[in-house]
């Protein structure tokens, strides 16, 4: 089979397979991979190279750090301040969330901010009598813009300037996104605030995240606990934990105040049903619940592995949402370090996001266990294995064929007409499969044409870039989208009745503003 047809029909076949959702987007990746090898399209280097690619590494050691973030509470931090200012008005609320999901996405990628804003943002929408449908969609779409603002808002921004590299220009700089995902943001806001409410539908969350503070007050309230007694700080919390069957604590004489058999965690209270266990002859039963207390990491240790006790809200759950925790102030140093040395470049990317995620590790802010399980590694594999048929595309002719025939339909209408050709493409292959594994296929045709037509590759990069982070309108676009679904109890058509508006903004910037800044 001539190669370029055989990349067709594997592009054809994972297409197919992407929107199915009936396979794993890793195993769809891996496919690919072996698939490009197997028929001969490929290397067997050529075929793995991806998973040594610096992107690649990049992109995983940015998990680690957004991990950091999370776990040390810098996340929660930011949002309660700014959420403590904004009061209980929809349109006020709305704009600080937005402005600061899309601030953090910038720094850690959208995925992970949302992921980290998405339990804050349904507690204080039931503080304010807001149902979270009318927030949480508004604060994904708010991350897509906000992946525009940085270098490490999104994967693709490190594709497309490692892509403009190869093909002879300069890459972007960190900030230079940032000249069309300001106007983007502006416009995304607007647009939420004044047609949001009749966009998005009015379903109320059948369960809500922990709320620590209304957690805490339900303990005091509950174990008759001492109001000055603080709970849940930085270093120490509480935990809830129920005495399973067979359990060895079983028979074991307990009262308040005791250190438990490790001598690291007390015991607050002890109830059975709704009445205390206390006195001499307390022993522990099947069934009966502890309060426990302890720093975090004794916690965490102690409760993790189910044989002696069931938790009830995990330590490691709770630690998050507190703000500033063990480890905040070391984390913000290697992030503004991390910072400073992508905007100067003075090492290669890749390196850096290394440098700081090691750092985290040897700091103790994180250990290796919580470093790796930070790391999506289903955006790795799917990154690491579509990066081959990029290469396939720009090796074997098919992109330049599919270069071909766009110019054949734009004809004599100019490069802008061939622009906005690829922004078109982009934007309907991006609804259905991942907008990273869309910008990894669609980068070597923008290339392609943009040498066809005379024109500089900055701003077909660029307005593809746009393009790629218009992925509004189906769930399964970004992980982001579906992270925010089932909280929000939204429906397939909810994201395309909100988003379209949103989708049509991007393609005006993408084929209108963008070559303004950078000229064709």
């Amino acid at each position: 089979m001539d190669p370029a047809v055989a990349t067709f029909v594997i592009l054809g076949v994972a297409v197919l397979a992407f929107v199915s959702g009936r396979i794993p987007l890793g195993i769809v990746a891996i496919g690919v991979s072996v698939a490009l090898y197997v028929t001969g399209v490929l290397t067997l280097g050529e075929a793995l190279a991806g998973f040594g690619d610096p992107t690649v590494i990049f992109i995983a050691a940015l998990f680690v750090v957004s991990e950091a973030l999370e776990a040390t509470g810098v996340t929660a931090w930011l949002g309660q301040l700014v959420v403590s200012r904004a009061g209980t008005r929809r349109v006020p609320l709305l704009l600080t969330l937005c402005l600061l999901v899309a601030g953090v996405t910038a720094l850690i990628s959208v995925n992970g901010a949302v992921a980290a804003f998405l339990p804050l943002v349904v507690v204080v929408a039931s503080r304010a009598g807001i149902a979270p449908s009318q927030m949480l969609l508004p604060i994904a779409f708010s991350a897509h813009a906000g992946s525009l603002l940085a270098l490490t808002g999104t994967p693709v921004n490190i594709i497309v300037s490692e892509a403009a590299v190869d093909a002879g220009a300069r890459p972007f700089g960190f900030f230079e996104f940032a000249l069309v995902g300001l106007p983007l943001l502006v416009g995304t806001m607007l647009i939420l605030t004044a047609f949001g409410p009749r966009l998005l539908p009015e379903r109320h969350a059948t369960t809500a995240p922990v709320d620590v503070q209304e957690l805490a007050r339900t303990l005091r309230r509950e174990y008759d606990l001492d109001p000055a007694h603080e709970l849940l700080t930085a270093t120490h919390g509480v935990t809830e934990v129920v005495v399973p069957p067979r359990s060895p604590l079983i028979g074991t004489h307990v009262f308040p105040g005791m250190l438990t058999p490790s001598g690291d965690l007390v015991i607050l209270a002890a109830r059975r049903g709704e009445d205390e266990i206390h006195g001499v002859d307390s022993t522990l039963r099947a069934g009966d619940v502890l309060l426990l207390d302890g720093s975090w990491a004794d916690l965490d240790r102690h409760t993790s592995n189910g044989s002696e006790v069931l938790v009830v809200d995990p330590p490691e759950r709770l630690r998050r949402s507190v703000p500033l925790a063990t480890g905040a102030r070391r984390t913000l140093v290697v992030l503004a370090a991390t910072v400073i040395l992508l905007v100067t470049g003075f090492l290669p990317a890749s390196i850096v996001a290394l440098g700081a995620a090691s750092a985290l590790v040897l700091l103790r802010v994180l250990t290796p266990s919580q470093a790796y399980r930070g790391i999506s590694w289903t955006t790795v594999v799917l990154v690491a294995g579509m990066i081959p048929l990029s290469t396939a595309f720009a090796t074997t002719g098919a992109a330049q064929t599919v270069a071909d025939a766009l110019l054949d339909i734009v004809g004599d209408a100019g490069s802008r007409a061939a622009l906005a050709a690829i922004v078109v493409l982009t934007l309907i292959l991006g609804q259905l499969i991942s907008n990273t594994a869309t910008v990894l296929i669609v980068v070597p045709i923008a290339v392609a044409l943009a040498d066809a037509s005379g024109a500089s590759v900055l701003p077909f990069l660029m307005a593809l870039t746009v393009a790629g982070a218009a992925s509004f309108l189906t769930p399964v676009a970004t992980p982001a989208n579906l992270m925010v679904m089932e909280p929000g109890r939204y429906r397939f058509g909810d994201y395309a009745r909100c988003g379209l508006p949103l989708a049509l903004l991007y393609l005006v910037v993408a084929v209108f503003y963008v070559p303004l800044i950078w000229p064709l």
